[in-house]
């Protein structure tokens, strides 16, 4: 299968809500047997993205099952200061990150004196700061382990080693200087830049903070002061009770509306945490329908045709003739395909069609 999937590496400091927010996580139900390409291991959490478009073409469809877009979330083991060094699990956990596509970062807002800080009271922008630093020495390490392997290439000429080692050099220089990767300046359009990126560097990660607030800061719609919003510059943030979102975990659909509508909330902080790594990362969704199945598929904004049928399988990208494409709202608003043929609210798309978000698609190959 060739789906993009979203996968978000959970981090943050010790008793800062990391695992309540996992296992609340977890407790949503998926049906694994749908995703061939996930290996579950205990610390991989996969949760359903809300969609209600996924329920209405269902319906619309007399569809047999339904297949949400899916994203996965990686525990990774509360880091210390030292963690880069190796100190407690951290080192081997930090590889871990190494495979997602964007970091939560789990920040501790509220005050419990039954909860221990590993500090001794939160501090949201030291908090932040040391796992920044632990992630910009790890990115040390394989940079200087990197420059250590090329100067074999320099010394003998290799093509395009020079210029690597000048960009190796720069990183080196801008984490000794505290920035993490992706706010150094380099030049990231040289024909070297790939061999960097191959690296696959946490700090040039896209970050999420998650402030995890009491149950009264979320009522009383909490927000960052503009001293942490300087520390968070311009990365994307939620503020949830991974107390409430625990709670909400076990609640049945009714239950969780009602919950929800009690605290004022219009989504659940999980809910909203997807969908902000949704646009962290510039992904958004189209859709399949039919009586054997409705389904979810992820792909970048801005795809075309045939690179949002690769999301099915590569055979739709290499033999792409053609699509039938129809908004999902025009399609229930039409109440069939024929009736939506007819009014010409279904078109025939070639391969430089951008897809948009909510299109639903029959492709032709």
């Amino acid at each position: 299968m060739s789906s993009t999937k979203l996968a978000i590496g959970i981090v943050g400091l010790p008793n800062v809500g990391k695992s309540t927010l996992f296992n609340a996580l977890t407790r949503k139900k998926v049906d694994i047997s749908n995703y061939p390409f996930c290996t579950i291991e205990p610390n991989i959490g996969v949760v359903e993205v809300p969609d209600e478009r996924l329920t209405k073409l269902t319906v619309f469809s007399h569809s047999k099952k339904v297949v949400p877009a899916i994203v996965e979330f990686v525990d990774i083991a509360g880091l210390v200061k030292g963690a880069a060094e190796g100190e407690g699990l951290g080192n081997k956990f930090l590889t871990h990150i190494k495979e997602v596509d964007a970091i939560a970062h789990v920040v501790r807002i509220f005050e419990n004196s039954d909860i221990t800080h590993v500090s001794g009271a939160p501090n949201p922008i030291s908090d932040i700061g040391v796992i920044e630093y632990e992630l910009i020495l790890k990115d040390l390490e394989i940079i200087q382990k990197r420059i250590e392997s090329i100067e074999r290439d320099v010394r003998a000429k290799k093509k395009g080693a020079k210029e690597e080692k000048i960009l190796l050099m720069q990183l080196e220089q801008g984490f000794k200087d505290g920035k993490r990767a992706a706010q150094i300046e380099i030049n990231r359009s040289d024909h070297q830049y790939p061999a960097i990126q191959s690296l696959q560097l946490l700090t040039e990660k896209p970050i999420i903070y998650v402030f995890n607030a009491s149950e009264e800061q979320i009522k009383q719609n909490w927000k960052p002061d503009n001293a942490l919003l300087k520390q968070i510059g311009t990365a994307q943030w939620v503020a949830i009770s991974a107390k409430i979102e625990s709670e909400l975990s076990e609640c049945s659909v009714e239950e969780k509306k009602e919950f929800l509508s009690e605290l004022g909330l219009p989504q659940s902080g999980l809910d909203e945490l997807i969908n902000v790594g949704y646009k962290t990362l510039n992904l958004m969704t189209f859709l399949t329908t039919g009586e054997d199945e409705t389904r979810a598929w992820t792909i970048p904004i801005g795809s075309s045709a045939p690179r949002a049928g690769r999301a099915i399988h590569s055979d739709f990208e290499e033999k792409f003739i053609r699509a039938e494409v129809i908004n999902w709202q025009k399609l229930l608003e039409a109440g069939s395909w024929t009736n939506a043929r007819e009014r010409g609210w279904l078109r025939t798309e070639g391969k430089t069609y951008t897809v948009q978000d909510g299109d639903v698609i029959e492709f032709k190959i």
